[in-house]
């Protein structure tokens, strides 16, 4: 669950080369406005795609976010002086987008609700939470509106909409408060005829990690890889590697790639090896932070399909579970798939 503490709405004019620098933080009394800003940045939260980082030593933003964070800054000034720096650098990029800046300062507490529109009384926060400050580009969509004249209704062009809460967006960045760690996720510009991430590269100035998707996609493609050269059956091991990184995700919200190869081939001690040998040659970090959500999204369930067009979804904890689902191999190489225990069957 998401406390606002502070919110504010920058406003950038590209094509009339107008700023609208706003001199008051957002009404986060009206529900509608608390709303909209918590389930942007809980979609932010929780994006699997986020990259993670650390600020490098000379980082002037990681500096002034720290005497803000010190209350030695005021928050409306702050929020004005990094909006003035993403106008900057954006008109000089050579493919612009209208777009608005949203700064917060927010606290973030697991286990009290899920609902945007839930209770964030103080109360409702009582034992704390991780404070984090975010900066979020919102892109500006075009939609289209009627007016109602005396005489006919016509149609209208909005080209100000922002983006709807459940819209993704490609641009922001997450700072933990206590750590400085950093989350974050950009998209490629063109600058002086070069492809270029401006918030990681210029405006944070950190170093730049894999993503938890992307992690998790590396590991299961390395395990899928080796069970199949030597002869194990990857739907098995690959869902026995999903099982593992939930189980880590949910125990201590870390995933450490190569601790995974080792739970899946425990009783392979040559495999493991091999397994390891690729974690290093794809250079997958020691450790990464994965949400329980996060985790669970991309690992609870399994998917495989046939080469007779058959597909089948289970959950990944059931390929350690003898009598639920087996795979075997005949001696002519093909495949049979057995199904047990079953109680009930549902058409979806």
């Amino acid at each position: 669950m998401l406390r606002i503490s502070k919110a504010i709405l920058h406003v950038f004019d590209f094509d009339s080369g107008s700023t609208f620098f706003s001199e008051g933080e957002l009404d986060l009394s009206n529900r509608a406005t608390r709303s909209y800003v918590q389930r942007h940045l809980r979609k932010i939260c929780d994006n699997a795609e986020s990259k993670h980082g650390e600020f490098s030593t000379d980082s002037s933003f990681a500096a002034e976010l720290g005497t803000y964070l010190k209350g030695q800054a005021d928050f409306v000034g702050f929020s004005t002086q990094i909006a003035q720096w993403f106008w900057e650098e954006l008109r000089r990029t050579e493919d612009l987008e209208q777009c608005d800046l949203l700064v917060a300062d927010f606290t973030n507490t697991d286990g009290v609700g899920e609902s945007g529109d839930a209770d964030d009384t103080d109360a409702a926060f009582e034992g704390g939470g991780k404070r984090l400050f975010a900066v979020v580009l919102l892109p500006r969509r075009q939609a289209f509106v009627h007016e109602v004249d005396s005489t006919s209704n016509e149609i209208l062009r909005q080209d100000t909409t922002l983006p709807n809460p459940t819209q993704k967006v490609d641009s922001y960045v997450i700072v933990d408060a206590d750590t400085m760690g950093i989350d974050f996720h950009d998209k490629d510009r063109g600058v002086a005829g070069e492809s270029r991430q401006i918030i990681p590269e210029l405006f944070l100035q950190c170093t730049e990690q894999a993503s938890s998707h992307e992690v998790i996609d590396q590991v299961t493609v390395i395990v899928k890889d080796i069970a199949e050269e030597y002869g194990l059956t990857p739907a098995v091991e690959v869902s026995r590697a999903k099982a593992v990184l939930a189980r880590h995700a949910d125990l201590e919200e870390t995933v450490a790639p190569a601790e995974v190869g080792r739970e899946v081939f425990e009783d392979r001690p040559e495999l493991a090896r091999h397994y390891e040998e690729r974690v290093a040659e794809r250079q997958l970090p020691e450790e990464v932070p994965v949400r329980r959500g996060v985790a669970n999204r991309l690992t609870k369930t399994h998917r495989i399909r046939t080469d007779t067009g058959i597909e089948i979804a289970f959950p990944s904890d059931l390929a350690d579970k003898p009598g639920y689902i087996d795979f075997s191999t005949e001696p002519d190489g093909r495949i049979s798939i057995t199904i047990s225990n079953v109680v009930s069957i549902e058409n979806r």
